[in-house]
Order: structure tokens, then sequence, then C-alpha cells
């Protein structure tokens, strides 16, 4: 089965409920809003029975170099009701995949890419800033996640982003994995960044695949996850403990949230390899008293 993915993805037809199980036996402490998943009260009465919280909705938002698509607060609105009404916690903003992005990946960087335009970035804004009032006026903190194969992707893309949004308003989600394949070191971005990161994904990246995908050898970031691009913790390149010892610095208090996109094992094998080496990761170097992700100060969401 294929755990349920933070974009809304649809699983291979496993019982939410069956997904929900497995979660919560591997030893996370909550999930994101997964495709197939129940909403309202169901959602909520499914999670509270397996001791499970929502951790987190994901809005992915259609985008050309020229802004936002008109539609962008509507789609929004929609996935803040399933927030709400499933008790969640984090909004969490992304673009959505796009043409000629979504095959730069892994060399947005390089001559002749798309790129969003000075009114592109304006409107960029101008709705990050719509949808996070509308968001705090009910409770709720928004993040906003950077991500391959869209306009956001790049560390100066992000920098630009963090640069032209309110930091009262919008936190940044960073997925180190995205950020490598971005080009980008995480470590380096915690740093940088600093309480602008209210929020994390985890995920580990194949240098094999990675390097494929920077030399054009892939048809994009959709081939390369394909590919299996995003493996287990441990498994790639990503500086673990690095990222872990970062976020200890700020005193980050966030969840983390383990994601596991495609997987060539068993996918709850894969899931309890990820809770593991995050939980020896935080042993070693998480926030003082944090013996593991389920206390402390930092949290582990499959």
């Amino acid at each position: 089965m294929l755990w349920a993915h933070a974009d809304g993805a649809q699983n291979d037809g496993t019982d939410a409920m069956a997904i929900l199980d497995e979660i919560a036996r591997v030893g996370y402490e909550g999930t994101q809003l997964g495709g197939g998943f129940p909403e309202g009260a169901e959602l909520r009465d499914a999670l509270h029975a397996r001791g499970l919280r929502l951790a987190e909705v994901y809005v992915p938002i259609p985008a050309t170099v020229d802004g936002p698509f008109a539609d962008a607060l509507d789609i929004a609105d929609e996935r803040l009701r399933l927030l709400r009404d499933g008790e969640g916690e984090v909004l969490c903003l992304a673009l959505d995949s796009s043409p000629g992005r979504d095959e730069s990946a892994g060399r947005a960087s390089e001559p002749g890419t798309p790129v969003l335009t000075d009114a592109g970035w304006e409107s960029l804004v101008e709705v990050i800033h719509a949808i996070a009032d509308r968001t705090a006026a009910l409770g709720h903190p928004v993040v906003f996640h950077p991500h391959g194969g869209t306009f956001i992707e790049t560390p100066a893309e992000v920098e630009r982003l963090v640069a032209t949004t309110d930091p009262q308003r919008m936190g940044i989600c960073l997925d180190v994995g995205h950020y490598l394949v971005g080009g980008g070191d995480p470590v380096t971005a915690i740093r940088a960044l600093g309480d602008r990161i209210t929020h994390v994904h985890l995920k580990d990246v194949d240098p094999a695949v990675l390097t494929r995908l920077q030399a054009g050898a892939l048809g994009g970031l959709r081939h390369a996850i394909g590919e299996r691009i995003f493996t287990e913790l441990g498994g790639g390149i990503l500086e673990l403990d690095g990222v872990i010892a970062a976020l200890a610095e700020l005193d980050y208090a966030g969840w983390l949230i383990v994601e596991q996109d495609t997987t060539w094992a068993p996918p709850s094998e894969s899931a309890a390899i990820g809770r593991r080496v995050l939980a020896e990761a935080l042993r070693r170097h998480g926030p003082a008293g944090a013996g593991s992700t389920a206390s402390g100060s930092a949290e582990a969401g499959a």
C-alpha cells in the first residue's frame, strides 16, 4: 500500500483506517491529510481513537510565471475547511508543479528556466498574505513550502520569498529533501532562516537519482520521484544529524514530518525506518530532555 501523501495524492486503494493504524503502530504522533481520508467528525474520531493529531493540510496552488491562478483563494478556503473540520494544526502552502519547472527540477538555476515575473511575485505575495489572514482568523498558523518543480525551488527563490513576505503572517516549511533538489544545503538554510522556519518536512535524497536529475537524464521531478529520489532517512545524502542539531540551536518546537513519497520496500517498513532513524538523531542532537520523537519539543508525523 502507499502512505497518504501530503499533496492529497490517492493511495492504492488501501483503507484509510488501515493506513492510520499503521501510522500509529509505527510510533508517529500525527499525520498529514492524505488522499482518501475521511473528513470532519469521522476523521477526528479516527485520529483520537489512535492517539494521533492532524498535523497539517497541504494546499497546492496552481500558478504561471504571472502568479497564482484566479481560483487560488477558493482552493485554499476548501483546504482550510478540511483543516478546521478535522481539528488540524498547520496550513501548508506550496505552488503546484508547473510546465517548464518540473522538467527543470534539480537544475532550475540554469539560464532559460521559467521564473516568476516581478508581477508574478507581487501576485504571489498578495495571495499568500490573504490566505494567511483568513487562516490566522481561525487560529491556525500558515507556512509556505518551497518545492522542487515549482517557481519557488532554488535558494535564491526562497530568499526572495522570505524577504518579501511578512514574518508575522507566514512561516517557512523547510522540506530538506526538496531544498537539496533545489541546490541548497538544509543546515545552512536553517541557520540563515532562523525562526522563520516553523514547520519541517524530512526526507532523504538518493545521490545517484539526484545526479541523473541534475544532468537532465530524467524527464523531471515526477520521473525522479518514480525512480525513488526520495529515500528513507539515513539512506541518502541528507545530513540529518546536522539538521537536528541546527534546529535544536533554534529551540525549534514545531512538527517534524517524516515523508516517504515512494518506496521500493513495503511502505510500513520504510515508515518504521524513518521513525527509528529520526528518534536516534533526536537522542544524539535534539533539545535537552527530548529522549525521542514522542517527547520534548520536537514531534514526528507520517
